[in-house]
């Protein structure tokens, strides 16, 4: 009797031990609607072929959009690493980050947990403050930018400016013959960067406009035209050129062509020498290619969360990278100043005016606010923020449902929280702004 006893005590002690293992143990939490962005097929690669062209839609969205130059008939043009990679230690000792939304108190793992974030990073003053990665991606995955892209393109055409490649006050025809005599053939430069031509062209995301027409024409899909169809048939104007802020990606892909033409090189080439390399990009980026061999420059470029993240450092140090006392000056100062400074553009472009909150650069959104604050922005939730007077960048890649904050409603709210994270993520690396 008293073996038994023992033997019951003994079960009973080791029962107890396994059910307070597994309640202080962390639960595992389903990342929001895996199900349908397919967990279950580990997050499989769509195709972009003439027969199957989906790998925009779930459940192909988290795995094409890492991974776009694995896509079949995806055509990509590689640019190289750095031989020397910019390192980003680990902060020693990062702040507890908090934020409020809808009257809630939130934690940064709870922003993980209630958003399709694919890839979050933090960077103060080139230290890595939050690296995550979600939905099985990791550190080597190349992140879509979407219309991040349009801010890339938009360096490289200050770079070439300040070469001497071109200039700002060229209409876009002097370097593209193919568009002389259009519209947007005779828009400058600089009324295309902060997208003022005054030219309608509709971005509805509904697949029934003229940004579905001219991505159609782009990937070669069968009767859609060339490219240089779509961006000639544009004409009707909703503004005199150079006073309204009207965003069209079509701006870009003019602007793109212009950089091409007027270096006689494509756009990888550029990247790869006047940013990737002398940045220190720890990653090969790649962009995707036309059906004519250009570079979607309104939308194409792919790239690593640290290397965006060093991208987004770069820009808050205006163009610099190394050391203060002896520093590189990789892009051309007085362009970033121009590009992202709230007060150099027209009124008309400024935060508050061009939108109902966000100002327009040169292929920047502005931010309101006393310091100089910027974003870039791609749909789908694909987000860069940049505060150079805090040094400060936070990265987000996503995979929202909605293509962006215009569909209102429930579709904004992935948006506006974003927004409520990177003002917590200020106030707890920076002054407020």
């Amino acid at each position: 009797m008293a073996r038994q006893t023992h033997s019951y005590r003994i079960d009973r002690a080791a029962r107890l031990l396994a059910f307070v293992t597994l309640a202080l143990a962390p639960a595992v939490r389903a990342e929001p609607d895996e199900a349908l962005l397919g967990r279950s097929a580990n997050y499989p690669i769509g195709s972009a072929t003439g027969n199957v062209f989906n790998w925009n839609q779930n459940p192909y969205r988290v795995g094409s959009w890492s991974a776009m130059d694995q896509v079949p008939g995806m055509v990509v043009r590689p640019v190289a690493k750095s031989a020397q990679p910019q390192p980003l230690p680990p902060m020693a000792a990062p702040p507890v980050i908090r934020y409020t939304f809808e009257g809630r108190s939130y934690t940064l793992a709870d922003y993980l947990e209630r958003r399709r974030t694919t890839g979050l990073l933090i960077l103060k003053d080139g230290q890595i403050v939050a690296e995550h990665y979600r939905y099985g991606r990791k550190e080597d995955a190349r992140f879509i930018s979407f219309s991040m892209a349009k801010s890339v393109t938009s360096l490289l055409v200050g770079a070439a400016a300040s070469r001497g490649l071109l200039k700002l006050d060229d209409k876009a025809e002097t370097h593209v013959p193919a568009l002389a005599g259009s519209a947007y053939g005779g828009t400058t430069l600089q009324q295309l960067l902060r997208m003022g031509s005054g030219l309608r062209f509709t971005e509805r995301y509904d697949g029934n406009d003229d940004i579905a027409r001219l991505s159609r024409a782009v990937s070669g899909r069968p009767g859609a035209g060339t490219a240089i169809d779509v961006l000639r048939s544009i004409e009707a104007r909703h503004s005199p050129p150079g006073e309204k802020f009207v965003y069209a990606s079509a701006e870009t892909e003019v602007l793109g062509r212009v950089l091409a033409a007027a270096t006689g090189r494509n756009l990888a080439e550029l990247t790869r020498e006047w940013l990737w390399q002398p940045m220190g990009a720890e990653h090969d980026a790649f962009w995707q290619v036309g059906a004519d061999g250009q570079e979607q420059a309104y939308g194409g470029f792919n790239a690593s969360l640290r290397d965006w993240g060093r991208l987004g450092l770069l820009l808050a140090q205006d163009g610099r990278r190394g050391p203060p006392d002896q520093p590189l000056q990789v892009l051309p100062q007085a362009y970033l100043l121009d590009a992202t400074s709230a007060e150099r553009q027209p009124a008309a472009f400024r935060p508050r005016t061009a939108t109902p909150f966000f100002g327009y650069g040169y292929q920047f959104w502005l931010l309101p606010g006393p310091s100089r604050a910027f974003t870039l922005q791609g749909i789908h939730g694909q987000m860069i923020y940049v505060w150079p007077a805090g040094n400060l960048v936070l990265v987000h890649t996503a995979a929202n449902e909605a293509a962006s904050a215009l569909a209102g409603g429930e579709a904004l709210k992935p948006y506006l929280e974003l927004g409520a994270l990177w003002q917590a993520v200020t106030q707890a690396l920076g002054s407020t702004r």
